[in-house]
């Protein structure tokens, strides 16, 4: 550069006959001054590398890093919101590259959606989020490079959110595409909504939207054990609208690290939509016989089976729980411990118990795409093809579930996925196939409005503040 002076050449001596210290090899790392950036890149990274899920590294990072308070919050908010909006920033990354953005190196891609997700989704300053990317790849892969993350950068503040969407869309047609572009979601998860939904339009819309949102936390009161009233008071939380064992956090609501309701095992974190679908399960009508032995065949990582096993302790009932993963089993062991729930390794199509029980929950392996808005980074890792395999999982077990449960015994089958081919076309042929009755399910779940034509119950984001959760409810002849 003009008027830069020319450093010596190693072996020369600079001024004063003194020989300068050797240059070191590589780029220079400056120290980490933004930890809340840092973290959120090092989870970004995790989850592209080693398909990593978000909500379980961050926040074991944040307590290795000490990292708390708005530092944390905004480690949170960008982790999540990236991994939420990767489609999106993409495409826009890709105008504002010069080469297809997939040749672009892993950690420096990553860094560019953490850029460009300040810039278009949050109030940060241009120039805060441009220096404080450009530094994260400086301190990744040199100051080459680091120049081309800043000039990228730069073209991407070029444009606010809505004039990228617009200058994107123009190149499509499909209303269907346009919508899943404006949510960040793929087009065949906007399809499966769609049809679910029986809408296209503005209802599709909103349930997208809804669920590209930060979800609010949801608590489980243990049932026999605090009610949701006393949770409130002690979280200062809101008592939830439709679960009588629910509690709404507000926004940043604290550390759950340091919850004393979670650490005295007065509570654990549980959508409302999960307690509602187990609640259903306790409590739909049998025929004849006793209502003791409950069974709940898929019960890892064992949420549900809190549900079930604290209401069993109430009514006298006594619930076996089926994980085929031994990890899995042992956190079912320790979620329900003080509860009257023994917990079996076995495969669910074939657990070797014994026939003969009132009540089974089918809390089946699915796809997982009504609870998106809780695993940002799953809708971009799924896949159309996924959905086959899955399906005939979930029929091999609801068979088992019936040849398990008694005659007039409930089977309660449950997936979070609104996938048509994994709700009501699962449920009809099993249900035939088991000699199963399907009853309406709506009337297990009181005061919960928008529950459509039944007789399944499909809950919504949008509509509920729910996962997307089904539940059917069928009953051996």
């Amino acid at each position: 550069m003009t008027g830069e002076r020319r450093a010596p050449r190693h072996g020369q001596r600079g001024q004063g006959g003194r020989r300068p210290a050797p240059r070191k090899q590589g780029p220079r790392k400056p120290p980490v001054t933004d930890p809340a950036r840092r973290a959120a890149l090092d989870v970004l990274r995790a989850v592209t590398d080693r398909d990593a899920y978000a909500n379980l590294v961050l926040p074991e990072l944040l307590r290795q890093r000490r990292i708390t308070g708005r530092d944390a919050a905004l480690a949170t908010e960008l982790t999540y919101g990236t991994a939420r909006a990767a489609g999106l920033l993409d495409a826009v990354l890709g105008r504002c590259v010069d080469r297809p953005l997939d040749t672009v190196d892993t950690p420096v891609r990553d860094a560019l959606r953490l850029g460009a997700y300040q810039l278009l989704r949050t109030r940060i300053p241009t120039h805060a989020a441009v220096a404080s990317t450009v530094d994260l790849v400086r301190e990744e892969a040199g100051s080459r490079v680091a120049g081309f993350a800043n000039a990228v950068l730069r073209r991407v503040s070029e444009k606010d959110e809505r004039q990228w969407l617009d200058e994107l869309e123009a190149d499509t047609a499909d209303p269907l595409a346009r919508i899943a572009l404006r949510t960040s979601h793929p087009r065949w998860i906007a399809r499966a909504f769609a049809e679910a939904l029986g809408d296209s339009g503005d209802e599709l819309r909103a349930a997208l939207e809804a669920d590209d949102a930060r979800p609010a936390v949801h608590l489980l009161a243990k049932p026999g054990v605090v009610s949701a009233d006393e949770l409130a008071a002690i979280t200062g939380g809101d008592v939830a609208p439709y679960s009588p064992y629910g509690v709404h956090l507000p926004p940043g609501g604290g550390d759950l690290a340091e919850s004393e309701a979670l650490a005295e095992g007065i509570a654990t974190v549980q959508d409302e939509g999960s307690q509602l679908v187990a609640v259903a399960a306790t409590s739909a009508p049998l025929t004849d016989g006793p209502d003791e032995r409950w069974l709940d065949l898929c019960a890892g990582p064992g949420g549900k089976t809190v549900v079930l096993g604290s209401l069993a302790q109430v009514s006298g009932a006594t619930v076996d729980a089926v994980e085929v993963a031994e990890h899995r089993a042992r956190l079912v062991r320790e979620v329900t411990d003080d509860l009257p729930v023994t917990v079996h390794v076995a495969d669910g199509r074939d657990p070797g118990l014994d026939p003969g029980y009132d009540r089974i929950l089918v809390d089946a392996p699915c796809s997982g795409l009504g609870a998106l808005r809780r695993r940002p980074e799953a809708r971009w890792r799924k896949q159309p093809g996924d959905i086959a395999e899955l399906t005939r999982l979930q029929g091999e077990l609801l068979a088992s579930a019936y040849r398990l449960v008694r005659p007039g015994g409930v089977v309660t089958y449950v997936v979070c996925s609104p996938h048509l081919a994994e709700t009501e076309g699962i449920v009809v042929e099993a249900a035939r196939r088991g000699g199963a009755e399907i009853l309406d399910a709506r009337p297990l779940f009181p005061d919960v409005p928008d529950l459509g034509d039944g007789p399944f119950v499909q809950l919504w984001p949008h509509r509920h503040g729910t996962d997307a959760m089904f539940c059917a409810v069928t009953r051996k002849r």
